[in-house]
C-alpha cells in the first residue's frame, strides 16, 4: 500500500496554486483518494524572481519551468503542473507532458481603466503587457498606442493598473476565471482578430518518462480533445522555433474526430503579419501543426524571420 504522499510541484502565484489544486482535486475524484494522499510543493522559479526585465532578455519562457523540472528529475516531486503556454516545445531529457486538463476559455481579456476596450482608448493611451504577441496585436489594431512592459502575476498587474501605470492591460481570461476575477474584464478579445498564444487556457501535467505510478494516476484525468489541440499548437510553435522573442499566435479546435487550426505570426511592431490555417483528422494533430508552421514560414520568407534574431 502506497503511504507516501504524491507530490505535485507548482509555482507559488495564486493562479499557479489554483491550477495545482484543481489538478489535485481531479485526481482525488478520479481515484477516490483523500486529500492527504497528495502534497502541494511550491517551487520558486527564476521567472517569478526576475520582474524588472522582459523574459526575452533573460532566457525566455523556460525561466518559469527550470527549477520545477529540476525538482521533477531529482524525484523531489512526482508531477509538475504548468500553464501550457509557458512550456518550451523541447522538454528536458527524461520528462514528458503526460496529461492535459479540459481547456478553459482561450481568449484574452482587456481590463480598461480609461476606456472599456482597446478600440475606445484615447489616442496615445498606454497599455501594459509583457507578452510580445499581445504587444504586436495591440499595435496592429492601434499603432498610436504606447505599449509598456507589464511583468508580474495577475494580482500585481491589476495593482499596477489601479496605480495608474497604464490605461489598460490584457490578461488571459482563463486565469481570471480560475481566480474568480472574470468580473474585472471590460472586454473579451475576439479569437478571429486577437488570437491566443499556443496552449493558452490549458493546464498541462509534466512527469518523468516511464514513471508508471504517475502515468496511471494522471491518465484518468487527461482530456483527449485538449491534448490533441495542444499537440497541433505545439507542433506549429516548434517549426517556428517559438520563443519569447517571437510574436506567435495559434489556436486549434477539436470537434469530434476533426481538428481545425489557425496560426498567425507578426513582427513585434504589428505592421506585418502572416496567417495560415489547416484542418484534418484530430489524430493527425501534430502533422497539421507542422504543415501549417512550414507553410507560414515559407509564406513569410527568410527576411521576416531575420528580424527576430
Amino acid at each position: 500500500m502506497q503511504t507516501t504522499a504524491f507530490k505535485i510541484g507548482t509555482r507559488g502565484s495564486p493562479l499557479a496554486l489554483a491550477q495545482a489544486l484543481e489538478t489535485r482535486d481531479r485526481l482525488r475524484a478520479a481515484h477516490g483518494l483523500p486529500e492527504d494522499a497528495f502534497a502541494i510543493e511550491v517551487i520558486s522559479t527564476s521567472g517569478d524572481r526576475i520582474q524588472d526585465r522582459p523574459l526575452s532578455e533573460v532566457g525566455g519562457k523556460g525561466l518559469f519551468t527550470k527549477e520545477i523540472e529540476e525538482a521533477l528529475l531529482s524525484g523531489r516531486i512526482d508531477i509538475a503542473v504548468h500553464s501550457s503556454k509557458d512550456m518550451a516545445t523541447a522538454l528536458p531529457d527524461g520528462l514528458e507532458l503526460s496529461a492535459f486538463l479540459p481547456r478553459e476559455d482561450p481568449r484574452d481579456a482587456f481590463i480598461g481603466k480609461t476606456a472599456p476596450s482597446i478600440v475606445e482608448l484615447p489616442h496615445g493611451a498606454t497599455v501594459g503587457s509583457s507578452s510580445l504577441r499581445r504587444q504586436a496585436l495591440i499595435l496592429r489594431m492601434r499603432p498610436d498606442l504606447n505599449v509598456v512592459m507589464f511583468r508580474g502575476n495577475v494580482q500585481t498587474r491589476l495593482r499596477k493598473l489601479d496605480e495608474g501605470v497604464a490605461d489598460g492591460t490584457i490578461l488571459a481570461n482563463a486565469g481570471l476565471r480560475r481566480l474568480g476575477l472574470e468580473h474585472v474584464a471590460t472586454h473579451l478579445m475576439p479569437l478571429a482578430t486577437f488570437p491566443p498564444a499556443p496552449g493558452q487556457g490549458a493546464i498541462c501535467i509534466e512527469s518523468r518518462v516511464a514513471d508508471e505510478r504517475a502515468a496511471s494516476l494522471v491518465a484518468a484525468i487527461d482530456h483527449r480533445p485538449t491534448a490533441q489541440a495542444l499537440a497541433c499548437e505545439r507542433a506549429f510553435l516548434a517549426v517556428l522555433d517559438g520563443s519569447c522573442r517571437t510574436p506567435i499566435a495559434g489556436h486549434a479546435v477539436v470537434e469530434g474526430e476533426n481538428l481545425s487550426f489557425t496560426g498567425l505570426i507578426l513582427t513585434p511592431d504589428g505592421r506585418e503579419a502572416h496567417e495560415v490555417s489547416g484542418s484534418g483528422r484530430a489524430e493527425d494533430a501534430a502533422a497539421i501543426g507542422r504543415a501549417t508552421g512550414q507553410e507560414v514560414r515559407a509564406k513569410a520568407g527568410t527576411r521576416f524571420f531575420e528580424g527576430w534574431a
